[in-house]
C-alpha cells in the first residue's frame, strides 16, 4: 500500500488509463496549463501533450458535446467540470444525447465517457454553488453515477468508469481532494454497482456515501462507546445501487439510517427507504429515518450552513430515535 491524496488518486488513475489506451483523452476548464482547477491532473500535460490533455473556454454545452460527439468516432473523453454546478449548462449534451446515444442508434453508437468534478457544498459557496446533483443523475436511465468517499475507492472506481462503454457520472469533493489515504500498489479497478461495508455492526445499519459518511464515521465513534454497534454501508456507486448490501444489512441490524447531503424530496434516500420497506418489511423493528439537508437553498451564512447540513449530531440522534433510545 502507499499512501495519495484524493487528488492524486484521480490523476492517477487518469493517467494509467491514457498509458493503456491512447482513445482515451482528457478535456476541460484548467485541466492543462493549470494542472487542473484542483490540480487532479497535475503532470498530465507534460506527459500527454495537448491534444490528450485539452483546455477549453468557460463552455460546459461545448466540451461536453464535443466528448459525447467523440465517442460516436471511437474515443474515450474524460470531461472534467470545474463543478457539477456548472454541469448544469450542459446537462442537455448529458441527459439527451449520452444518455440515449446507444438506444437511439439502435445499439450501433455506445458512449464511453466520464464526467468528473466536485459534487454538494465545499463551505462558503453560497446556494449556486452547493448542489448535489447525485438523484438527478440516478434518475435518467442510460447514465451511470459514482461519489467515492476516499483516495483507494476514488482510483479504482474511476478506472472502472473510464472502461465502461456507457457514459458515468463520477462525482468528487472540493473538500476530499486533500484527503490522504491508503491505496494499493499495482494494477486494481473496484467494480461499478458493489457498495463496500466498511465498518460492520450489529444494532442499526448507517449507509451513506461521498465525503457526508464522514459524519456517519464520527457518530458511530460516540456511539460505540455506549456500547452500540453500527453497521456502516458505502454504497459508492449510486446508479446501480447496491439494494442487496443494503437488504442484507437491515435483515441483520433490523433498523436503518440513511445519511445523504442532498435536498430531501426525491432523493436517493427516499428511493433507498422504499428498497427495504419493500424487500425488508418484516426485518425492520423501526421506521427507517434518514438524514438530509434542509429543504432549502444552502445559505452563505456559516452559522446557517452548520445547521443546514447533516452532521455526526444528527447522526447521533437518528440512531437514537431507531433504537427508541
Amino acid at each position: 500500500m502507499k499512501t495519495l491524496q484524493f487528488r492524486e488518486a484521480i490523476a492517477e488513475a487518469m493517467s494509467e488509463e491514457m498509458r493503456r489506451d491512447e482513445t482515451i483523452y482528457l478535456m476541460g476548464e484548467e485541466v492543462a496549463e493549470y494542472n487542473g482547477a484542483y490540480k487532479a491532473s497535475k503532470g498530465m500535460l507534460d506527459e500527454f501533450g495537448d491534444k490528450r490533455v485539452i483546455d477549453t473556454p468557460i463552455s460546459e454545452l461545448g466540451f461536453a458535446g464535443v466528448g459525447v460527439g467523440s465517442t460516436m468516432t471511437g474515443n474515450r473523453p474524460i470531461i472534467e467540470f470545474m463543478t457539477f454546478n456548472f454541469a448544469l449548462v450542459g446537462i442537455d449534451q448529458i441527459i439527451n444525447n449520452a444518455a440515449k446515444i446507444r438506444q437511439m442508434s439502435g445499439g450501433q453508437f455506445p458512449c464511453p465517457i466520464v464526467f468528473r468534478g466536485p459534487t454538494a457544498s465545499a463551505g462558503q459557496l453560497a446556494a449556486t454553488h452547493s448542489q448535489a446533483f447525485e438523484s438527478w443523475y440516478a434518475n435518467c436511465p442510460g447514465l451511470k453515477v459514482v461519489v467515492p468517499s476516499n483516495p483507494a475507492d476514488a482510483k479504482g472506481l474511476l478506472k472502472s468508469a473510464i472502461r465502461d462503454d456507457d457514459p458515468v457520472i463520477f462525482m468528487e469533493s472540493e473538500q476530499m481532494y486533500g484527503d490522504k489515504g491508503e491505496v494499493p500498489e499495482g494494477e486494481y479497478t473496484i467494480p461499478l454497482g458493489v457498495a463496500d461495508i466498511r465498518r460492520e455492526g450489529s444494532d442499526v445499519t448507517i449507509v451513506s456515501f461521498g465525503k457526508i459518511i464522514k459524519e456517519a464515521d464520527k457518530a458511530a465513534d460516540e456511539l460505540g462507546k455506549e456500547g452500540i454497534s453500527c453497521e456502516i454501508i458505502d454504497l459508492r456507486t449510486v446508479k446501480p445501487l447496491d439494494y442487496d448490501a443494503v437488504v442484507n444489512s437491515v435483515k441483520k441490524t433490523n433498523r436503518l439510517v440513511i445519511v445523504e447531503e442532498a435536498w430531501p424530496f426525491g432523493n436517493v434516500s427516499t428511493e433507498i427507504t422504499y428498497h427495504v420497506q419493500e424487500n425488508a418489511f418484516d426485518y425492520l423493528d423501526a421506521p427507517i429515518q434518514r438524514i438530509n439537508t434542509a429543504d432549502t437553498p444552502a445559505p452563505y451564512s456559516p452559522v446557517l450552513l452548520e445547521e443546514w447540513l447533516p452532521n455526526h449530531e444528527d447522526v447521533i440522534k437518528a440512531v437514537n430515535k431507531v433504537l427508541y433510545r
